[in-house]
This record gives structure tokens, sequence and C-alpha cells, in this order.
């Protein structure tokens, strides 16, 4: 046999043993160089993987780390000088005594240790030991807090969350200071694990919800999740619908309502949004403004939300209606101006809808894409001259300019994004059916719309609670924001174990300073 087979053998069986450590957990080796040459053959031969050795009275002890994700300079003041200066018994019971880190773990699976090292932690273990240590000292880069971007408020809070989970977490530790509030973690992805935390309120959140969001977590195979959003996508109960499913949000404060509400919060590792459920349609147009605000200021600004939203899905399509088929429902004062206006247009009503409506979607796509200052003058320049030059060169009357101006604003009302994307997508195939049949395809379209809502869930629950199935008492918090001496019970869309919020005598109660 030659030296090049034999050393092709050898090679195969090294890799062979290494494989069954890691399919069956079995414990690596503690020789420093057969563990550095699994470990290598685990990584790919990365040139980033650093395995540094330290001698202690004639004993080797091994650090192994990736240098581009550990904290240099706290690996050197909490691990390297510790352990030279290091006096005592050298075990892994003493190395772990010895070094100044706050999170450390025992291991002597090479499983762990691999999938540790690539987080950002240090392993450490001295030759021939049962256990080495691992050490998170991970640099994640993240950014400070900073205001809310996506959300803007005018009162309450105006911070949000940032790419890690531990911020994150504590953001919302700070906000509910509450025994009771649990948190679950799970590890994601088969080659990329990412962090996914599960919290809820113990005595309040119904565990039904809670087995629901675990369940759907674990189930997910997927060898890596990029966002919170790419999981609510993972776990939601119609993958075909256009309305979302859960809440995404940057604000610790919605948070925390929802939580005290009896929901459940999802947080991903290095993702800025968290994930918010069950949550139902009503939820996409309620902010945490209205709570805010005084309960009459908010309840006109949900009503302003509601009508908007109404406005952005029909006005465009009826417009079309009304010119294709219904002149008899326009008055005549009006009719005259219609017929003036549309008089140097040769397209018929619903192609020249649904130029502008492509339009102005180009002009906010693009907006959103370039630079914030080039992109909020480009959006206000863009309509102005596109605007007026179609109404001057024929192509669209200056009465369709307005009414796609208001179904666009319309749709901006939405404190969620993705429900305001939606109602931007639903008016085109109306306005379609609209030009095609007139008020009847309007109607159907509303009937299928309506069927459609009616069978989504969210969690397994209604989506279009509290109007289906009905509940007086949820109206409060849905679609009106009523004063606060009557919100003495959590919704009961979401079965709250714990239903009451304010005792109901002493909610009533109003004491004057010398009572």
């Amino acid at each position: 046999m030659t030296k090049l087979t034999s050393r092709v053998l050898n090679t195969l069986f090294k890799r062979r043993k290494v494989q069954k450590e890691i399919d069956e957990g079995l414990p690596h080796s503690f020789d420093i160089q057969e563990f550095h040459e699994e470990l290598l053959f685990l990584v790919s031969n990365s040139e980033d993987l650093v395995l540094r050795t330290i001698t202690l009275d004639g004993q080797e002890v091994a650090i192994a780390y990736f240098e581009d994700l550990v904290n240099a300079s706290f690996m050197q003041d909490s691990i390297v000088r510790p352990l030279e200066e290091f006096t005592g018994e050298i075990d892994y019971r003493g190395i772990k005594n010895t070094i100044n880190i706050a999170k450390l773990t025992e291991t002597n699976s090479i499983t762990d240790v691999v999938d540790n090292l690539v987080n950002g932690t240090v392993y450490i273990f001295k030759q021939g030991d049962t256990h080495g240590i691992l050490a998170d000292i991970a640099d994640k880069g993240t950014r400070a807090l900073e205001k809310a971007e996506t959300e803007s408020l005018v009162f309450g809070p105006k911070i949000s969350f940032t790419e890690s989970i531990a911020k994150n977490l504590n953001l919302i530790r700070s906000n509910v200071n509450d025994p009771k509030l649990c948190v679950e973690t799970f590890m994601i992805g088969t080659r990329t694990k990412k962090k996914v935390q599960l919290i809820y309120i113990k005595d309040i959140a119904e565990e039904d919800n809670v087995n629901t969001f675990r369940q759907r977590i674990t189930d997910i195979e997927v060898d890596s999740i990029i966002d919170s959003t790419v999981l609510a996508q993972m776990i939601e109960d119609d993958s075909y619908t256009i309305f979302p499913q859960f809440i995404t949000t940057e604000l610790p404060d919605r948070c925390t309502i929802s939580l005290l509400h009896g929901k459940i919060v999802l947080l991903v590792d290095r993702s800025p949004t968290a994930i918010i459920g069950p949550s139902t349609l009503m939820n996409f147009f309620e902010s945490t403004e209205d709570i805010y605000m005084r309960w009459n200021m908010g309840t006109f600004l949900r009503m302003i939300r509601f009508v908007a939203i109404f406005f952005s899905i029909l006005l465009t399509p009826a417009y079309v209606a009304v010119l294709t088929y219904h002149y008899e429902v326009i008055p005549s004062a009006l009719l005259v101006s219609l017929g003036q206006s549309r008089s140097n247009v040769p397209f018929p009503p619903v192609f020249e809808a649904l130029l502008l409506e492509f339009i102005i979607e180009l002009l906010r796509e693009a907006g959103a894409r370039l630079p914030t200052k080039v992109g909020q003058t480009m959006g206000i320049v863009g309509g102005i001259v596109i605007g007026q030059a179609s109404v001057q060169a024929g192509f669209t009357s200056n009465i369709l300019i307005i009414i796609i101006a208001i179904s666009a604003l319309g749709s901006f009302t939405a404190p969620s994004y993705a429900i305001g994307t939606a109602v931007r997508i639903l008016r085109f195939p109306i306005i379609v059916m609209a030009g095609l049949y007139g008020g009847v395809g309007i109607m159907f379209c509303f009937c299928f719309l309506l069927i459609h809502l009616l069978k989504i869930t969210t969690l397994g629950r209604p989506y279009l609670s509290p109007i289906y199935p009905f509940r007086f008492s949820d109206l409060k918090y849905s679609i009106f924001r009523l004063p606060y001496q009557f919100l003495d019970k959590r919704p009961v869309s979401n079965r709250p174990i714990d239903q009451g919020r304010i005792p109901v005598k002493k909610a009533h109660m109003k004491k004057d300073v010398d009572e």
C-alpha cells in the first residue's frame, strides 16, 4: 500500500468518525491536534477559525474561536489574562471559576461546540480533560436604540426595536416587569440557526394560543430564517390570502399593550420587528397613539381610518362603474363638468383609471427605493408634473386625478404598512370588474371579499372578530376607544385567563382631593 493510499484512507476514516460524532452527539476528542482537525473538517477548512494554546504548568489549554465574531479586547481581558495568571487546579471546573464572563456553559459535544462557535462563542478546554467551557463573548454589530421610522407617532414613546434580540427582550421586560412574563427560546434553521423567543404573560394568555404558536414554531423545517416577517409567513393559517394574519411591529410599547391584552409576541434574532398574534383585521387599523390621546380624539381618528380605507377601495371603481354604465345616478350639474373633463380623453374610464393607478404605484415604489430626501422630492414633483401633463395631453381627466389622489391618501392612513399594501392591490381587480359589469361587478367583488374574510383565521381564531362572531364588549377596543373606566375587562376575543383589568367599582368612582 502506497503512502498516498494510506493517507486517503486515514482521511476518510477521520471524516466518518467525525460525522458519527455529529449524528450521535458523541463527545469530541480532547486531544488538541485531533480536535483541531475535527473542527477544520466541520467548518470546511475556514481560514478565520483560530485555535490558540496556552501552556500552564506544562499543561496545554486550547482556545477555539472565529476571529471576526468575538470581541478581541474582551477576550484578552476576561479569558486570556485570567488563564495566564491562573494558579489553581487546571481542569474545566477551575477554568470556569477563573473566567470573568457571565454566560458560561459546560459541554463535551462536538455538535454543541460548532453550533456555538459560529455564533461568536469561545470554546476553552484542557488537553485530556472530560469537558470544555463555552464562553459567550460574541461581538454582534447592532445599532443603538433609535426612533421608529416605519411607525411614526406624535404621542407616546418613540423608541424602536433593534437587530439584537437581547436588547429587544430588555425593552419588553422594562415595560412589563411582571414575574409572570414567560420567555421560551427556540433555535430554528438547519444551516443558519436563528434564536426565536416566544413571549407571553402566563396568567393572561390563553394556553391554546401559546400551544399553537409553540407547535408551529417547532414544526418548521427550513435551512434559515432571515427575518421575523419570513417567520410570520411560515406560521400563518392561510398562505394564499393577500391579508396579513400577524401584526409585525417595531414598537416595544405596542408589544406591551398586546401582552397585557392576552396576545403573544415573537422575537427573532437579527430582526428589528416583533410578531404579535393572534391578530384580527381590526387590529391592523389600531395605533398606539389612539391610547395616548383622549378617548374622543382616538375614536375620531379610528373612524377617519375606516372611512378612508372604504373610500380607498371603492371610490375609483365607483367612478369607473358610473361613467361606464350608470350615468343616471350622476346629478345633472356634475354631469356637465364630467363631460367637459372627459371630452378630450380617448380612453375608456377603466383603462384611464388603471393607467393612473399604475403611475401612482410606480411613483410610490420609486420614492421608497430612493434615498429619503431624493425620494420625497421625486414623489411630490413627479406626481404634480405627471398629473398635470396627463390632463393637458388628454390621457386623463381632472376629476379622476382628484379621485386617485384621495384613494392613495386613504390607503396611507392605515398604521400597518402590510394592510395598506393589501388595500392598494385590491383596487385593481375591483376596477376591472367595475369596467366590465358596473355596479354588479363591484357588489360581486365586495361579497367575494366579505366571504373570504369570514373564512380567514389567525391561530384558529376568526379574523373578523369582534364583528364576526359579534362581541359587543370588544367594540370598545377595536372600532371605538372609550374612556378608561369602561375598559375594566380585557378583550374577550383573545380569551384571556385573567379577564379583569380595573375593579368595576373603582373604575367608575371619582373622588375629589378632600374626600
